[in-house]
């Protein structure tokens, strides 16, 4: 047996501390490293309706009406089909909006001038499918507790539809106060003949327009809303053919890279909240600081991409291209928001593995989620009288 040395010995003991110390990381990693149950299923075929709000025609026809009408907003300038119109699949295309004191649709909206009221600091999400708003991977959901909004400031259809009447930079403007704007919006519904019969058929009672009915009119227009037979829905249902090959390679990609990480479920989205660090909008004065000043947002849905570019919770990033390197460059560790430092980063994206020649299988895949049979209806004409979708036409210059 040869001399063994003290360099030698120590050559040893430090390749066994080392390991003990790159085993004792890796267990760390392994203990810090997020878990989630990853299922995939169709979206179900019927809908369910909070059990004080039951769906039905009158109902549903009534809200589409209120959706459209300008009469909720301070200066009537601005309905809820303002920036959620079928034209632009109940979204716009525009990275954050413009409600009230403007005028024109989706990407040829502009303020009047002059003007003070700011910008909507946040991307007009889809209306569509929000019906199914927080369902799990088994399709179970609880309307009456569903997630609204980037920051799940709100639970239910029913209160999300009273939100933006109240909002200074949406609808509301500067006529009326938060705290008085709904008041002032059912009394104006109580002058109209046409309202006051809609609401008391709707609801069966004699004085029935009030700010509850209200919002549960047009939560049951939105509620009606779905898109549930995507070329993905069909292929979950037992239709092999309803997707490509390479769309179902993109599929495969899309789970095994991470993205099913926090777009699972028949929704593609977790419902939860997740720090990345997406760029700021640089037409905001400061920045968005998201849920809990976090900087944390709630992952949106995956559905009908095609209908609601730019995307992020501030439109930041203009297609899914431009998606996917993002998160390219935050699994690698690269910050692109001053703001958020990588170590604030949310522990699913050190899970990310995507690389540049896997995005266009990814992005195929997920043009299987889009579904234009949407209901594109629009009124003739509104109760109040006033133009349909509020100020949405071109003022000629």
């Amino acid at each position: 047996m040869g001399k063994v040395t003290f360099g030698s010995f120590f050559l040893v003991w430090a390749l066994l501390f080392s390991g003990c110390k790159d085993a004792d990381i890796k267990e760390k990693r392994s203990a810090e490293r997020p878990t989630t149950l990853v299922r995939f299923v169709a979206l179900p075929e019927t809908i369910k309706s909070p059990q004080g709000n039951p769906m039905t025609p009158e109902k549903v026809e009534l809200g589409r009406l209120l959706f459209y009408d300008p009469i909720l907003s301070g200066n009537k300038d601005v309905a809820c089909a303002t920036c959620h119109h079928p034209n632009t699949g109940y979204a716009e295309f525009l990275d954050i909006s413009m409600g009230a004191n403007a005028h024109g649709l989706g990407s040829k909206r502009r303020f009047n001038v002059p003007n003070d009221i700011p910008f909507v600091k946040r991307n007009a999400q889809t209306i569509i499918n929000t019906a199914f708003n927080g369902m799990d991977v088994f399709n179970s959901y609880t309307p009456v507790n569903a997630p609204m909004f980037w920051d799940d400031r709100i639970r239910s259809l029913e209160k999300q539809a009273l939100e933006p009447i109240k909002a200074l930079e949406e609808m509301r403007g500067h006529a009326h106060s938060e705290e008085g704007i709904l008041e002032v919006i059912v009394e104006r519904l109580k002058g109209i003949p046409e309202y006051q019969r809609l609401f008391r058929l709707s609801f069966e009672e004699n004085d029935a327009i009030s700010t509850e009915n209200l919002g549960k009119a047009i939560a049951a227009f939105e509620r009606s809303l779905v898109t549930n037979n995507s070329r993905f829905d069909q292929y979950m249902r037992g239709d092999r053919k309803a997707i490509l090959i390479s769309e179902q390679e993109g599929f495969e990609l899309f789970q095994k890279v991470g993205c099913a990480n926090c777009h699972n479920g028949p929704m593609f989205s977790d419902y939860k909240p997740h720090v990345l660090g997406a760029p700021e909008n640089g037409k905001l004065s400061a920045p968005d600081t998201g849920i809990g000043d976090s900087f944390a947002f709630r992952t949106p849905t995956l559905r009908n991409l095609r209908f609601t570019a730019p995307y992020m919770h501030n439109g930041s990033l203009k297609s899914l291209k431009r998606v996917l390197e993002f998160y390219e460059d935050i699994a690698n560790g690269k910050e692109r928001n001053p703001h958020v430092s990588k170590e604030k980063f949310d522990p699913f994206v050190r899970e990310l593995k995507l690389s540049v020649k896997e995005m266009s299988l990814i992005i195929s895949f997920l043009n299987t989620l889009n579904d234009d049979s949407f209901d594109k209806e629009i009124p003739q004409s509104v109760p109040s009288g006033l133009p349909v979708g509020g100020n949405i036409h071109e003022i000629d210059s």
